[in-house]
């Protein structure tokens, strides 16, 4: 569910700005600093177009839509999702499932994954209850799913502190600088994390280890007007690895989100609850 819009923190800047100004296109001094400017002007937009991949041991999917962070995450987005090693299918198949993500929850279209809902046209996954039920991973899901906007990656980048400068790429025509660092996963759950306590920390971070994540590497290129352009995230745990590479393109376009009424969703613990699949 978080893979499709970024990992990332709320941090301290990690590193002083230089250069001249604070225009678009600034020369800055270091990668920290250069960072440091992409997270504030990628944050500003308050929206953009999306499109992307992620490949893990569960699934292998491809999206694309939009979302919009000016006042909590809202996106809509068209997924395809693949069985990934270990799993004999994915819902909907090949096909296209519409996916809604509001402040309070994720809506997937139960008709295009063709999953019986009885009756109901759309799937609701609320956070509150996502949290409840998922234990200290949980109330993670929860307090990424609520906070996230593209930003978030670069200042997980910054928590660090050790940023590589890999060089000028292009990516899809655009000029960009490549930039690379290695976050520890236990430090990336205390950085990124807004609501949740210390004992959940503290147990997310023991939970996280049991699973066999060490750290997670994060690609980032930033264009000429200091805006993320590309993402890509890679971690290894005891059941294999997650790949999730991001393109972010048409920042401060408009997006609508409609949540489907009440009358055609059906509750996922409910679907539970009646031993659906």
């Amino acid at each position: 569910m978080a893979g499709l819009t970024a990992c990332g923190s709320d941090t301290s800047d990690g590193g002083k700005a230089g250069g001249k100004g604070d225009s678009g296109g600034q020369s800055v001094g270091s990668p920290l600093a250069a960072l440091k400017l992409a997270s504030q002007r990628t944050d500003q937009q308050h929206s953009a177009k999306i499109d992307g991949t992620i490949k893990s041991p569960l699934a292998n999917s491809d999206m694309t839509g939009a979302m919009d962070w000016s006042d909590g995450m809202r996106a809509d987005m068209q997924m395809t999702s693949k069985g990934g090693a270990g799993a004999a299918s994915s819902p909907g198949g090949d096909k296209p499932v519409n996916v809604r993500y509001t402040p309070d929850a994720m809506f997937m279209n139960a008709a295009a994954m063709g999953i019986p809902a009885q009756g109901k046209e759309w799937i609701k996954y609320d956070y509150d209850l996502l949290a409840k039920q998922g234990g200290p991973s949980g109330a993670y899901l929860k307090d990424q799913m609520q906070n996230n906007n593209p930003s978030r990656s670069v200042q997980l980048l910054l928590a660090t502190g050790q940023v590589k400068k890999v060089g000028s790429e292009d990516v899809r025509g655009v000029g960009t600088t490549h930039y690379t660092g290695v976050v520890k996963v236990s430090e990336m759950a205390r950085a990124q994390s807004k609501g949740l306590s210390q004992s959940e920390l503290d147990a997310l971070e023991k939970q996280l280890k049991q699973s066999g994540a060490d750290s997670e590497t994060v690609d980032l290129w930033i264009d000429d007007k200091n805006l993320l352009v590309k993402k890509r995230e890679q971690a290894k745990s005891k059941t294999g690895v997650t790949d999730s590479t991001v393109y972010y393109s048409d920042y401060g376009t408009k997006v609508t989100v409609e949540e489907p009424p009440a009358s055609q969703t059906m509750d996922f613990q409910k679907l539970q609850q009646g031993s659906q699949p």
